[in-house]
């Protein structure tokens, strides 16, 4: 009863994609309006 090498691939991937350790990746938009905020706050 094993699955097929396709099914195997599948969960593999699917288990791959899911994992996110360290949350949402922020973009450089993003980051960049934080550095701004907080620079602003600094002034």
């Amino acid at each position: 009863m094993s699955k097929s090498k396709r099914e195997e691939e599948r969960q593999w991937k699917v288990r791959k994609e899911s994992q996110n350790p360290h949350g949402k990746v922020k973009s450089l938009e993003e980051i960049a309006d934080e550095i701004f905020a907080e620079w602003k706050e600094k002034k």
